[in-house]
């Protein structure tokens, strides 16, 4: 059984930002963000702490320049792990469970599991 949960979305939210289709997903592009001790982390905590609406990167408490957290958000979106949408001038992130969970069973949960190092 999977620990990670697929919330409904709230109606009227604004579109998302360009993302690939659920049959563009690659397995060696998703792992390859996901490589990242970074980019693992900020979808570990949307996995495990997220409700069920988008998060703005302050939202992470992560300690980095706004620069570095930009290129690992758009980094996520690229692979397709996760969704942004614009609100005004703040972009905020969800993982794309139901798509991630269609395309690679059982790699969210992987992702969930994971302690990080020290």
């Amino acid at each position: 059984m999977s620990v990670v949960k697929v919330l409904p979305e709230p109606p009227g939210l604004p579109e998302p930002l360009a993302e690939p289709g659920v049959e563009e997903l690659r397995l060696e592009v998703v792992l390859g963000a996901l490589s990242d001790p970074l980019r693992l982390t900020i979808v570990r905590k949307l996995l495990l702490e997220s409700e069920a609406y988008d998060h703005s990167c302050g939202w992470f408490g992560l300690d980095r320049p706004k620069s570095s957290l930009t290129h690992h958000f758009k980094a996520l979106r690229e692979a397709g792990i996760t969704r942004q949408r614009q609100y005004g001038l703040e972009r905020r992130s969800q993982v794309r469970v139901a798509d991630l969970n269609a395309r690679f069973p059982g790699l969210l949960d992987l992702v969930a599991a994971w302690t990080p190092a020290g």
